[in-house]
């Protein structure tokens, strides 16, 4: 395994500010015994905190399974609040087309890479999931829409909705003093979804009382009316926050084991084999 390790810079915003992610990228070695010069899907995982923090506990400990799985995997500790939106959603974007224009050199298979997020870092990858061929992200970043386009979405608890089910701190970080009845319609991402929206994977819990289901119901609803290809699972019993719901990502205190949740990973697996026919 190789981990590298790359600075993002995103634009400077609207004070003129510059602020840097970090990328983590985990490769599996390439190997005459492993099939030399197999080219392998990638997982990128932007962790949750409510765009005040990139929790620990979704971000290594989540790359970690899927690195197990046979995936290349990658974790972005993107900026958060006082940066405001799209700094963020810039970083990924730039993430995105990093790990493509380094395909070739880290035998990753360009065409099957998965955006993964996690609570308000689910925010951030539907965002991508539902914004990668806008013209105004094509601006800032400089990118091309085939550089940055998820392949396939993973939504663990996500934040969506900036409507009657929202996470109120979620969008008070993300937009600050920015913060518009405009802006905010535009970031509740039921209302983004279109047929260029990639296939997704999604799940939650129905004793999350911290980001509702009808988050996920929502997205679902407009993924369905779009025709987008789409596996849910709303698992009855669960915390927010819990990561892989495994002891990988149990806190010091012993919570965030739950194993009936803890079923997401191997079926977000079969999902990604069934939908890249990998």
């Amino acid at each position: 395994m190789q981990v590298l390790t790359h600075t993002i810079q995103a634009p400077a915003d609207h004070t003129g500010t510059v602020y840097s992610a970090s990328l983590s990228v985990y490769v599996w070695d390439n190997s005459v015994e492993l099939y030399d010069g197999r080219l392998r899907p990638l997982v990128l995982v932007c962790p949750g905190g409510g765009y005040r923090l990139t929790s620990d506990r979704e971000a290594d400990t989540i790359a970690s399974q899927f690195f197990a799985m046979g995936f290349h995997a990658a974790v972005l500790r993107y900026s958060v609040a006082p940066a405001r939106y799209p700094t963020a959603l810039a970083q990924l974007a730039l993430s995105m087309r990093l790990i493509r224009e380094h395909g070739a050199q880290w035998y990753v298979d360009t065409d099957n890479i998965a955006v993964l997020g996690c609570s308000a870092g689910g925010h951030l990858a539907a965002c991508l999931a539902c914004f990668w061929n806008e013209p105004e992200l094509h601006t800032l970043t400089g990118a091309q829409p085939a550089q940055i386009r998820p392949n396939a979405q993973i939504l663990c608890y996500p934040v969506i909705t900036s409507g009657e089910y929202r996470h109120e701190g979620s969008f008070a970080n993300l937009l600050g003093e920015t913060d518009s009845p405009e802006l905010r319609a535009k970031l509740s991402l039921e209302r983004q979804v279109t047929a260029d929206t990639p296939p997704a994977f999604i799940w939650n819990s129905y004793t999350d009382e911290c980001v509702p289901a009808q988050n996920s119901l929502l997205y679902v609803q407009a993924l369905c009316a779009h025709n987008i290809s789409t596996e849910y699972h709303l698992f009855s019993i669960g915390a927010h926050g819990i990561g892989t719901a495994t002891p990988v990502s149990m806190c010091k205190e012993g919570r965030g084991v739950q194993k009936e949740c803890a079923l997401w990973l191997p079926m977000a697996y079969n999902w990604l084999n069934h939908v890249w026919r990998v």
